[in-house]
């Protein structure tokens, strides 16, 4: 019989394959770090492959962290059981592949962005950046520019960014003296600012409020095991996040942006130091600036040296972009559905990633298998794509579904997190401080002791308002009498002459008058 973990070559059981399903198709966890991938069309089994995967590499002792879209992977906290539902189809299989079924419950720890179905897990501004923040925000350049100069500022004046408030506020500052900055840092428009403030106030309605505070996640309370060994699960709950996409997808790049930040190179361990399983993968790519899409590829290129190993799940391969798709040297293929000419052309393109294997036609075979069935490739020795398998995956030891509220209570009071994360942490930060400031400078003014000659600010007798009164002439100016508004029949005549002899048709004029003189003479 097959067992799901082989400490001797360092594998983990995925399925059985060839005609009878006899013969073990196993991942090796040295490569396992090399990403994968896990597609096909709904209900074709993903979830399942996804938990199984899940429970292999805890039981090796790897950390997982994992989204839970529908909420059927927190299933994975409880044992599954000979009465479930899935029961008899489940032991069927698993004689099939020559598997024992070891029914158990793994290590789980819930996050929920709301603190609702598990532990709130938040960052701040800060520790985001005005990349990630203006592309959750669907900034233009201009107002990602404007982003750029407030964190500028606000790192070099010490004013920390920890929370929405403190960014709307410094936002405030920055519109506020824009003038000054302008000039040391580039133009900063209140057209710009006023945008920003107003995807601030779509953001936090939301609820991307409770994304963004203290204390934040720590990464190292994600990585450890638990007293038997096992890596411990991370589920977030994301049934209610996947409403706000874009809060989703930034959410899950930042946090692969600080794994590869603050974990250390290890080149190529015997095993990886997390899994980080990215379900609905392509809301990460929809309408995605070329900028993020090259961050996304940096990260997932680069990461694999600090022992991080990423699975992007989705219905099609096609929504993974090229250079990150071949990256992905491991690939669980579900059943495609070639309805219309562009899904048969996406089947083709995605048969195409494949090893060939002599024995069956690949697109046939992607298009063909059932529920619980797929075609694999998995790295082989000196990392080497594997031949094309029909791999029936194992099923799984845990639960397959949703867990009651009062057993996700029960395991959310007995986590030594509890404490660490469930009082929101309030400190003096960029709001408070510049409050700070506005309220030290109108003290200063209100102090400051008035001169005599402001005694009597508000007379209105004061020559300053007199002469401001556009309608009332200045004393010095002496009234034009009726007489001289209105010039003599000879005053008009002279000045008219005056300015004829100033034009052509005068000078022409003079000179006839005068050469008539010379001439009588």
């Amino acid at each position: 019989m097959a067992t799901v973990l082989n400490e001797s070559d360092g594998t983990i059981f995925v399925g059985g394959a060839g005609q009878d399903y006899q013969v073990p198709q196993s991942l090796l966890l040295k490569y396992a770090n090399r990403h994968g991938m896990i597609a096909g069309a709904t209900g074709t089994g993903k979830t399942v492959t996804l938990q199984t995967l899940a429970e292999s590499l805890s039981l090796a002792g790897v950390p997982v962290f994992l989204s839970d879209v529908k909420g059927d992977l927190a299933g994975l906290s409880q044992a599954g059981s000979d009465q479930a539902k899935l029961h008899e189809p489940f032991r069927k299989r698993a004689d099939q592949i020559g598997l024992t079924l070891d029914y158990q419950a793994f290590p789980v720890t819930f996050w929920d962005v709301w603190g609702e179905q598990g532990h709130p897990v938040r960052t701040t501004p800060a520790e985001m950046g005005p990349l990630l923040l203006s592309r959750l925000l669907g900034l233009t350049d201009a107002q990602e520019g404007v982003m750029n100069i407030a964190f500028r500022v606000a790192d070099e004046q010490g004013l920390a960014l920890l929370d929405l408030d403190d960014l709307q506020a410094m936002l405030v500052w920055v519109g506020q003296n824009a003038r000054e900055l302008s000039l040391e840092y580039g133009n900063v428009s209140s057209a710009s600012v006023g945008a920003i403030q107003r995807a601030l106030l779509v953001l936090e309605n939301q609820g991307g409020a409770h994304l963004f505070g203290e204390p934040a996640l720590d990464l190292s309370d994600m990585l450890g095991q638990d007293a038997s060994g096992r890596g411990m699960i991370n589920i977030l709950a994301a049934d209610r996040l996947m409403n706000s996409p874009r809060l989703y997808a930034t959410f899950l790049l930042w946090l692969l942006s600080e794994l590869f930040e603050q974990l250390p190179e290890v080149g190529d361990p015997e095993r990886p130091k997390i899994a980080f399983f990215f379900d609905e993968s392509h809301l990460l790519f929809d309408d995605a600036p070329k900028a993020l899409i090259d961050k996304v590829e940096q990260v997932a290129r680069l990461i694999r040296s600090k022992g991080v190993s990423v699975w992007f799940i989705s219905q099609n391969p096609a929504d993974i972009p090229e250079d990150i798709l071949g990256q992905l040297g491991n690939r669980v293929q579900h059943a495609l559905r070639a309805f219309t000419a562009k899904d048969q052309k996406a089947l083709r393109l995605a048969a195409e990633n494949y090893r060939p294997n002599p024995e069956f036609d690949i697109a046939e075979a992607i298009q063909s298998v059932g529920t619980g069935e797929a075609v694999t490739s998995l790295l082989e020795a000196k990392g080497i794509p594997g031949i094309a398998q029909r791999c029936l995956i194992r099923p799984p030891f845990s639960r397959l579904g949703p867990v009651e509220d009062a057993e996700r209570a029960q395991i959310m009071q007995d986590s030594p997190l509890r404490e660490k994360y469930t009082a929101r942490l309030e400190r003096e930060s960029a709001k408070e401080l510049l409050q700070k400031r506005a309220e030290a400078a109108a003290a200063e003014v209100a102090t400051e002791k008035p001169s005599s000659k402001d005694d009597d600010l508000f007379d209105m007798a004061r020559p300053e308002y007199k002469n401001a009164r556009r309608y009332e002439p200045r004393q010095e100016a002496r009234p034009r009498s009726r007489s001289s508004r209105s010039d003599s029949v000879a005053e008009t005549f002279a000045k008219s002459l005056a300015r004829q002899l100033g034009t052509k048709s005068g000078q022409a004029l003079v000179r006839g008058v005068l050469g008539s003189l010379f001439r009588g003479r």
